[in-house]
């Protein structure tokens, strides 16, 4: 039975569940969750193995209140379309959201969700820029909102806006109202090591606003598992939902669309309690890293490229630029010649685990965007590309076609500087005014490379800029040729 909370009193209300229900709350209402952990938690109660979880979904900014108020009005349930790299589509109704919280500016809801004592794990998906963590791993405290929440009251009066802020409000509710209710905090966003990202980051966060006894309490009864999360999910357009009405006969606003491959790695350390994933198909191991860097690295690194360099010549989608011998040529020789030695030996065929990504990426129905994918460069380039440079050049490689993604990154920052680019680049920790800087300095690629937030160890070093200097020259090369 699914609920709705707009006001305070239908949310009062709601929390009245039946004494053996347990909540799992999500922060992120983006299409990401609700085409992956919500379809897990769905299959995980349909198939009658575990019916004590139901989600809660919340957002801390406001810009998902037209999707949380369309979701209200359907009692959390919406309609998912799934598409074969065939074409084949599927339609499937997804009813494990069992109530919407309604955002306000002091997130008041979200905080009392989240200190109920039978929320017993709390998720999120902010994107990485959303973590704000610099080449080291520290919080970025100019960032004005970060800055803005470590000076934010935790009692609720304040307003909350990052990742840290608000679950150091929940938190802070928590341990007062039930102080021994333990809880686990689940990221599910493409951070290396993302639960221990996190963690360290909420710390820091604790640590700079003077809070030993929360730090004291978030180390005792809280755990931040590793995990591992796949599934192409583009942003929803007016065709989903025209195909959703013509296939179920349902108006739904709400409808959204993803690949049929799904996958989810997480390793088993929740603090209180879990429902039975591994009978939904979700794999319970003891350490996430080997599949964590193979998606990483192969997938999202891979994505990148693709994007940046379809964007370069003149491509919308993915699948354009995965399908052309040339784009999917430098992706290709990306994994093969660099990824797979750097992570060899592995449990997983790297081989294999290439081909099916490339094939996943050509999915002419999934039509998923080079705007989208090409995003948070800022965040991919340290996060997704600099280890294979750093591990190849640590072994006496080369890894001259690795070198060709931040090569294709720096030409597409060249666009966007003279305005060029065909749609808004987005990224969450970009700095235009530096970028325009580093790319009006007598030397921009020295300048691009020297550059200490997307290199950390290895700005500076005259290797990188070689290769990298090469590989520009190589983009050019491409580009006059007409890209082929």
């Amino acid at each position: 039975m699914t609920s709705v909370a707009t006001t305070q009193d239908q949310h009062t209300t709601q929390t009245a569940q039946a004494d053996d229900s347990l909540t799992w709350l999500h922060i992120g209402a983006g299409s990401f969750h609700r085409a992956h952990q919500a379809v897990y938690l769905h299959q995980l109660r349909e198939s009658g193995a575990d019916r004590r979880w139901q989600l809660a979904l919340a957002n801390i900014r406001a810009d998902m209140g037209p999707l949380l108020e369309a979701l209200a009005r359907q009692q959390g349930s919406y309609t998912l379309e799934t598409v074969t790299p065939q074409g084949q589509r599927s339609y499937q109704r997804i009813a494990s959201i069992g109530r919407i919280i309604a955002w306000d500016e002091q997130l008041t809801q979200l905080i009392a969700a989240g200190a109920e004592e039978r929320t017993r794990i709390i998720s999120f998906t902010v994107t990485e820029g959303g973590y704000y963590l610099d080449h080291a791993f520290r919080l970025d405290t100019a960032n004005p909102d970060l800055a803005d929440d470590l000076r934010c009251p935790l009692d609720g009066s304040g307003r909350p806006r990052t990742i840290y802020g608000a679950i150091a409000a929940i938190l802070q509710a928590r341990s007062q109202a039930h102080p021994q209710a333990a809880l686990t905090l689940l990221n599910c966003d493409n951070l290396r090591h993302n639960g221990e990202r996190f963690r360290d980051g909420l710390l820091q966060f604790l640590a700079l606003r003077r809070e030993p006894g929360l730090a004291q309490w978030v180390e005792r009864f809280t755990s931040c598992p590793n995990d591992m999360v796949d599934r192409i999910t583009p942003r929803p357009t007016p065709a989903v939902a025209e195909r959703v009405k013509q296939a179920t006969g349902v108006d739904d606003p709400c409808a959204l669309m993803g690949e049929s491959f799904i996958q989810w790695v997480i390793e088993d350390d929740f603090k209180a309690g879990r429902p039975r994933l591994e009978d939904a198909g979700v794999e319970m191991v003891s350490s996430v890293l080997p599949y964590e860097e193979a998606k990483i690295r192969i997938l999202n690194a891979s994505h990148s490229c693709i994007a940046w360099a379809g964007t370069l010549a003149g491509l919308q989608y993915i699948h354009e630029g995965t399908l052309r011998e040339d784009i999917h040529r430098m992706a290709h020789d990306y994994v093969t010649q660099d990824v797979i030695p750097c992570l060899t030996p592995s449990p997983i065929d790297l081989a294999a685990y290439r081909d099916t990504t490339l094939a996943r990426f050509g999915n002419p129905a999934i039509q998923d965007t080079n705007q989208r994918v090409a995003a948070d460069g800022y965040s991919k380039i340290p996060g997704f590309i600099r280890p294979t440079l750093q591990e190849s050049l640590a072994a006496g490689r080369a890894p001259r076609a690795t070198a060709m993604l931040p090569a294709l990154f720096f030409v597409f920052l060249q666009r966007w500087n003279e305005g060029r680019l065909p749609y808004q680049y987005q990224d969450g920790i970009f700095d235009p005014q530096a970028a325009r800087a580093m790319l009006a300095a007598t030397d921009p690629v020295k300048a691009y490379c020297d550059d200490v937030v997307l290199w950390g160890q290895l700005a500076g070093d005259e290797r990188l800029l070689a290769l990298v200097r090469e590989g520009v020259e190589r983009v050019g090369q491409w580009l006059a040729q007409g890209n082929k």
